[in-house]
């Protein structure tokens, strides 16, 4: 089903969502999601995570704050905390209004910046529209194909490489699925300079083309680009981010990005109830996710 600011992912019939549901034999859950602080590793112009107190006991005594009227005898307080962040912080979907291209910036479903972007965000395909994910998923673990810990720095991975994987894990890639690729980047978290020797591997257009063509509802990785950067075949015009061009603005896949995979890897699971349910913000271009697979 086409609709201009949501994707195939929205439109799972409650069958698809049975049939995920029934996938777990075990009840064993699987974090995808590593801790989130400031300071954190995020992609170069994001702008830094930020937790700042905004109230403490000491601050409410000293300011003379009565939250609860004068009738205090226990001397009750709280805390609350201001976090500042962009929803690309950590693991992460991009709504379909994340990314824009051509003169008039537009985005999936034929909105525009000129039209549909305010001062508070965008008003068309915003976090706002992001569906629940619940549906199968599958990992295509690349570094343990290749028997390495972790791919080099821009290592790309292409569709026979794609699905070669699959085919060495005995996995199928089916429509509607949610496919997750390894490539080991998130082993070193949170070293930055570890991470570095590792950075920016991911699919190339190819794959993108291959998942596509497969009819998965959303596509992501533990990197915090998803596709190989730079990327390989820029094309004519030359475009810096073909994947994100293909899967999002073109076709409302889904993009998940600094998912961590490291022990559905160790464990060598590769089929899954994957499970993320995105914040619904308006004017957000994303959400940010604790995603779980459980086996």
């Amino acid at each position: 089903m086409a609709d201009p600011e949501r994707g195939p992912a929205a439109f799972r019939s409650p069958e698809d969502v049975l049939a995920a549901l029934a996938l777990p034999s075990r009840g064993q859950v699987y974090s995808l999601s590593v801790p989130r602080f400031p300071g954190m590793p995020l992609f170069g112009s994001h702008p830094p995570f930020q937790v700042n107190m905004a109230r403490t006991p000491d601050g409410l005594r000293a300011d003379g704050a009565q939250p609860w009227g004068p009738c205090n005898d226990v001397g009750l307080g709280y805390m609350a905390e201001l976090v500042s962040a962009t929803s690309h912080s950590g693991a992460h979907v991009d709504a379909l209004a994340h990314m824009t291209i051509g003169e008039d910036d537009h985005w999936y479903g034929g909105a525009t910046a000129r039209e549909h972007l305010g001062d508070r965000g965008p008003r068309h395909g915003d976090a706002a529209k992001l569906p629940p994910f619940i549906t199968r998923g599958v990992l295509l673990d690349v570094p343990a194909y290749r028997g390495v810990d972790a791919l080099p720095r821009s290592s790309p991975v292409d569709a026979i490489e794609l699905a070669a994987v699959a085919e060495h894990q005995g996995v199928e890639v089916r429509a509607g699925d949610v496919v997750l690729v390894r490539t080991g980047y998130l082993g070193s978290w949170p070293d930055t300079e570890a991470m570095a020797r590792h950075a920016t591997a991911g699919p190339d257009i190819s794959s993108a083309r291959w998942m596509l063509d497969r009819g998965v509802v959303a596509a992501g990785s533990d990197t915090e680009t998803f596709e190989v950067q730079p990327a390989p075949d820029l094309g004519d015009p030359a475009n810096p981010q073909p994947v994100h061009t293909l899967l999002l603005i073109e076709n409302a896949i889904y993009l998940f990005e600094s998912i961590y995979l490291e022990e559905l890897a160790r464990d060598g699971v590769h089929e899954f109830l994957f499970v993320a349910l995105p914040l619904k913000i308006q004017g957000a271009t994303g959400s940010m996710l604790d995603p779980v697979a459980i086996v």
